[in-house]
């Protein structure tokens, strides 16, 4: 796990080609922990007005969709982070290819779009950082995959994990592994919220109402994380620790067990890597046809 000390991007460029959801949890971390400054942030997107103007109003971004300008722009920024729609990513690599300069980086979260694929339709082969983010970055606490491909170098290795490690936890992994760490972080948040939907729904059938079960449900899983982050200890330990011998913690498990939880958290967990493989495969066809 990379966790080290933020290195200020002073005076450079950081160009979002995208200025959606994800774009958008990135730039609040990196501004907010003062990364980049906001006037070296610009934002691109096909046509919305309205959202580049929210986006420079929150934020002091700039922001444009002139089509000159986002020439300009992308031809001269040290880092570009590639955050549109995986459906508009061909026209868009295939454009961005004959502006760059071998010096500058890319970083993409688009999901399922392989460096080889990116290097492809660029037409060469730029410094490519291919990230797997989820959701959680919104509020800082994201976990995020990185690859880099061979051409990125050490000041490129760290200039990227900085600017994910504005929105949480980086962790650095073959590229053959994007899969597993999407099932794991990418889409594990889903997991999360729908045992809490569960649980909060058994707390209403056992009599409580809907706020104080949400609110119960929510410090639970909280607690939990926290103290698995703070003791250091295993999972399986902490379990161990609350679970008497025949007290109502072990018949909790023991129904659980009954329906095999354990293996079937790990068979979503496979199921959603090996569904990643394939929407990456179908996409990968997609962009080539």
């Amino acid at each position: 796990m990379c966790q080290q000390p933020s290195i200020p991007l002073m005076n450079h460029n950081i160009v979002f080609y995208g200025a959606g959801s994800m774009a958008e949890a990135i730039v609040r971390g990196m501004i907010s922990r003062s990364i980049v400054k906001s006037d070296n942030v610009i934002m691109l997107n096909r046509s919305s007005n309205e959202r580049l103007a929210e986006l420079r109003s929150r934020y002091g971004v700039m922001g444009t969709n002139d089509p000159e300008q986002k020439t300009d722009y992308l031809r001269n920024s040290p880092v570009i982070v590639l955050a549109m729609k995986p459906k508009d990513a061909a026209e868009a690599l295939r454009g961005l290819g004959p502006l760059l300069s071998p010096d500058q980086i890319i970083v993409s979260v688009i999901a399922g779009l392989s460096i080889r694929t990116m290097q492809g339709l660029l037409g060469k082969e730029q410094p490519i950082v291919r990230t797997m983010p989820n959701t959680s970055s919104s509020i800082g606490l994201g976990a995020t995959g990185i690859a880099f491909s061979k051409e990125v170098d050490e000041k490129g290795r760290r200039l990227a994990l900085n600017i994910f490690e504005a929105v949480g936890l980086t962790t650095v992994i073959d590229e053959e592994r994007m899969e597993t760490l999407t099932g794991i972080s990418g889409s594990g948040p889903a997991y999360i919220y729908y045992m809490m939907e569960a649980m909060i729904a058994a707390g209403i059938r056992g009599g409580l109402p809907l706020d104080q079960s949400t609110q119960l449900t929510v410090q639970t899983v909280l607690g939990a994380a926290r103290m698995v982050q703070q003791t250091g200890e295993e999972p399986a330990a902490l379990r161990k620790k609350v679970t008497s011998p025949n007290g109502s913690t072990q018949a909790a498990i023991e129904v659980l067990e009954q329906g095999e939880f354990f293996e079937t958290v790990i068979a979503a967990v496979n199921r959603c890597a090996e569904r990643s493989r394939e929407m990456g495969a179908a996409l990968e066809k997609e962009l080539h046809s």
